[in-house]
């Protein structure tokens, strides 16, 4: 992985589906703002490239292709994510947070029995995040959350392939440097609370 040598600074948040990342990333863009920072938010899979398009189809259940196809798919969706946008935006100096990355596809990419070894080597020309949450919430209640929601289940949020994906979430930390692992089933303040402290500590804000 590419270390972030920009002036501005990259924060991701990941997690199952329904365990409270997009709600999370928009607290943490909010208070960032109020401290006078420029903020950009932004998520994967983009809506802006010909992958992403057709990775949401394939996670809606609208086409099927193979777990691996998917990941190159994936890949292209972010080579054309950070060279359109996040390494123009952290070339000014501005903090941009994104609503999963290269850490989903892993996770997700294991749990469909692809090799943890292979995600990384396809994506290790891709910038390192300054700093990675990863929201620890059960499957069960990421699944009611997600039915409470009104929101359909998607491909990848079956409670037992849930299951999976948060097995294959805990090891990444061992992995990588900057990634925190946060009990996201305490109140979403609470929650928020830990999350500023680390950003403060780890960007100097």
């Amino acid at each position: 992985m590419q270390k972030n040598s920009y002036p501005g600074k990259f924060i991701v948040f990941e997690g199952l589906d329904g365990s409270g990342q997009s709600t999370q990333a928009n607290l943490l863009k909010e208070f960032l703002i109020e401290k006078d920072q420029e903020v950009i938010l932004t998520k994967e899979p983009t809506e802006d490239s010909q992958a992403g398009r057709k990775i949401r189809k394939t996670l809606d259940k609208k086409i099927k292709i193979g777990p691996t196809q998917l990941q190159k798919l994936f890949t292209q969706d972010r080579k054309e994510h950070l060279g359109n946008l996040i390494i123009p935006i952290l070339k000014q100096g501005k903090i941009v947070i994104s609503d999963r990355y290269f850490f989903s596809t892993f996770a997700f990419g294991v749990s469909d029995g692809l090799n943890l070894d292979w995600l990384i080597k396809i994506n290790d020309k891709f910038l390192l995040p300054d700093i990675t949450f990863i929201l620890e919430v059960s499957p069960e209640v990421c699944i009611q959350r997600i039915k409470k929601r009104g929101n359909k289940i998607t491909l990848f949020e079956e409670k037992e392939k849930l299951a999976r994906v948060w097995e294959a979430y805990k090891v990444l930390p061992n992995r990588f440097k900057n990634v925190y692992i946060m009990d996201s089933q305490k109140p979403i303040s609470e929650v928020f609370s830990q999350i500023k402290k680390i950003v403060h500590s780890k960007l100097n804000l």
